[in-house]
């Protein structure tokens, strides 16, 4: 006698709980089949899809694993749109696995037209609208997140979301005279990195010891010699010198932005790639050292996809620009069964 969709669910948690993740995630492909509405097989199927904690450590995915996840997570939120845990895992996987960027803006905007007064979707959509450059928007969005209309935040949210509202800042300004396109093969920027192409982006680390730190020493020293005998003057010095730390590491910041731009430009390079699944990165800067130096910061996943857009070489139009979501249709149907096929995987096999 076939059993049913909810005793092959609990034969699923039982193989789970005893550590035997691929029997328990095959069950839960057989509940799915028998009940295609089963949003928590689903989810199992997404989160055993991905690679075990070991040890404490959560191994990256690789590009398959992370397409199959995010697949599965399609069919946990088109079924209980209130799972935010699922939309949270997708719009991860989308952005730092597997480089989508347009499709992160548009599965965040399903997640508003489920909760408009949630602040979480508005920070990851202006996260992703600074990286491609987007900053028009990101600003409009900016001002919904910190109207009275949306939820009051937790600590952290208030920490995003004041660290957004920097980023918006920040990058405009980095950006107000000319922002980088990447797509555009004459831009100006391109002649820039080609020329630092041999040199590794600045880490913060090597800022901060060859920059930051001489100049609170000489200051240190400064004040050393003015207070250093009275009776509090060690202990003022200390202070004065964590607060010349503090207050300079801020002011330099922007400094050691502007000194990055280039690997920052190249970044934002990448994003366009894996998000349009074509290329405009030119081949003298490709296998560079700078180069090499920021896509090895990425995800396994994100490396992978990017190898499968170079071989395939299909080059990127230089009037492309990123399809947004629209922005004032908040009213609209939350699921559009025609929109979920666009966000399948044809860009991630391309």
């Amino acid at each position: 006698m076939a059993k049913s969709a909810e005793m092959l669910w609990i034969d699923a948690l039982e193989q789970e709980e005893a550590g035997e993740f691929e029997d328990a995630k095959s069950l839960a492909h057989e509940v799915t089949k028998i009940d295609p509405d089963h949003s928590d097989a689903w989810f199992m199927i997404s989160r055993l899809s991905l690679p075990p904690v070991r040890r404490g450590k959560t191994e990256e995915p690789s590009l398959p694993q992370a397409a199959i996840s995010l697949s599965a997570l399609q069919n946990v939120v088109r079924i209980d749109p209130e799972r935010r845990d699922a939309w949270i895992l997708g719009g991860a996987l989308l952005v730092d696995h597997l480089g989508m960027m347009e499709e992160s803006l548009e599965w965040w905007e399903r997640r508003r037209k489920v909760a408009p007064r949630e602040v979480t979707p508005l920070i990851e959509q202006i996260g992703v609208l600074i990286r491609i450059g987007n900053y028009d928007d990101a600003g409009k969005l900016l001002d919904i997140l910190f109207s009275p209309e949306m939820d009051t935040p937790d600590n952290r949210q208030l920490f995003r979301m004041d660290a957004v509202r920097k980023m918006v800042a920040n990058a405009a300004n980095m950006e107000k005279d000319d922002v980088f396109r990447p797509q555009n093969s004459k831009h100006k920027r391109w002649e820039i990195i080609d020329r630092m192409k041999t040199r590794k982006p600045l880490s913060e680390t090597f800022f901060l010891l060859t920059f930051v730190a001489p100049i609170v020493f000489l200051l240190g020293t400064f004040s050393m010699t003015l207070l250093g005998n009275t009776k509090w003057g060690f202990l003022i010095v200390f202070l004065i010198i964590l607060l010349l730390f503090w207050g300079i590491s801020r002011l330099s910041s922007g400094l050691l932005q502007k000194l990055n731009r280039h690997a920052m430009d190249l970044d934002r390079a990448l994003d366009v790639e894996t998000s349009t699944g074509r290329v405009c990165i030119p081949d003298e800067i490709r296998g560079s050292k700078l180069y090499n130096s920021i896509l090895g910061k990425r995800t396994i996943a994100f490396q992978e996809r990017i190898e499968k857009i170079v071989e395939v070489d299909e080059k990127l139009n230089q009037k492309w620009t990123p399809n947004l979501p629209n922005w004032e249709q908040q009213d609209s149907g939350w699921w559009n069964e025609d929109e979920d096929e666009s966000v399948e995987f044809d860009t991630i096999e391309d």
